[in-house]
């Protein structure tokens, strides 16, 4: 039985459509040919992890298994406790940064070594600038423009550099980060510019009764005026959070984004030495290790909660419930939630 015309004309613009499909999807997955990526080709076509996960058993140590082993605990989490599928807009890449020359993205989360990271890779993409960290003053490697984002390329080149880039991130207990965040933004006489921003707003909303001098400096907000700050629903519909208290989830995107390495802040040095290694600089570059004699860790963290009550430590915990479960964290032995 032959096939009325319209029927033929249908048929033939619909494998006309499905013809284009095809090769739509042998471009987005296909290496772009003549695309160079770093200022020398690689020594093996062995992808970094494989360089990393699949060497010779003696060099398989210890650091390396387990930064395997917690990609894997990442990747059941995020299948487990990831209720919808989100796209990414370029605006949600403003914390990936780029290296070109050694085909790298690193998500930088503040208060986990992030500085350093920063100062390392300024060295990396330099072309010989820079060749020490440390020489490099804290607050330039913080300067907009020092390094590029992944939110300043094309979505084609955003595709392309993450699907055949390194990613690496680094993450931290989510209270011990959020103590040093509030210790460092609120109680440091020289950070004008958050208690100016941030701190005559919560002591505003959250002190009854203040004083005109504080409601005008701002600069002695409470740990627990801090913690009802982050928890009222009003902040953020107000506003996103700020990144220094913003959960990794929420800047990173861990769910959306295949990190290849999640390093974590207590084993920031081996974790850190293996990225160097994957980029290939680790004869020639040191990752800057911190003297920092009072840093906040479990115990801190601990004295701090110690006067927030059970229903504000409860509410909290929900807050960042997810960077707990997503990187491996148990909860807090001092938590009072019941």
């Amino acid at each position: 039985m032959r096939m009325p015309r319209e029927g033929r004309l249908l048929l033939a613009m619909c494998l006309c459509s499905l013809f284009v499909l095809v090769l739509y999807f042998q471009s987005i997955t296909k290496p772009e040919p003549g695309v160079k990526t770093g200022s020398s080709p690689r020594k093996s076509r062995r992808s970094p992890l494989q360089t990393l996960y699949n060497g010779d058993q003696q060099e398989l140590v210890e650091a390396q298994r387990s930064l395997q082993g917690r990609r894997e605990v990442l990747e059941e989490a995020c299948l487990s406790h990831m209720r919808k599928r989100q796209v990414l807009s370029p605006e949600d890449l403003k914390h990936l940064i780029v290296d070109d020359k050694h085909s790298l993205i690193y998500c930088y989360v503040p208060k986990v070594a992030c500085t350093n990271w920063k100062r390392v890779l300024m060295v990396l993409t330099s072309d010989g600038r820079y060749t020490n960290p440390l020489a490099i003053p804290a607050n330039e490697a913080h300067v907009a423009g020092n390094l590029r984002t992944l939110s300043e390329f094309s979505v084609p080149e955003i595709n392309k550099r993450l699907r055949s880039y390194l990613k690496f991130i680094f993450v931290r207990e989510p209270f011990e980060r959020l103590v040093s965040a509030y210790r460092n933004k609120f109680t440091r006489s020289y950070n004008t510019a958050f208690h100016k921003r941030y701190g005559t707003k919560i002591i505003r909303r959250h002190r009854p009764h203040a004083e005109p001098e504080a409601l005008e400096k701002g600069n002695d907000v409470s740990f627990h005026e801090f913690v009802q700050y982050l928890v009222d629903p009003r902040t953020q519909r107000e506003e996103p959070f700020n990144e220094h208290w913003e959960r990794v989830h929420s800047l990173c995107h861990p769910c959306l984004i295949h990190y290849d390495v999640v390093g974590k802040y207590e084993t920031l040095e081996p974790d850190a030495q293996a990225v160097l290694k994957l980029a290939g600089v680790e004869g020639t570059l040191q990752f800057p290790t911190s003297g920092k004699s009072t840093r906040t860790d479990g115990n801190m963290a601990a004295r701090f909660f110690k006067h927030i009550s059970p229903f504000y430590q409860k509410k909290l915990f929900n807050l960042y419930r997810m960077d707990f479960m997503l990187f491996n964290y148990s909860t807090p032995e001092y938590l009072r939630t019941r």
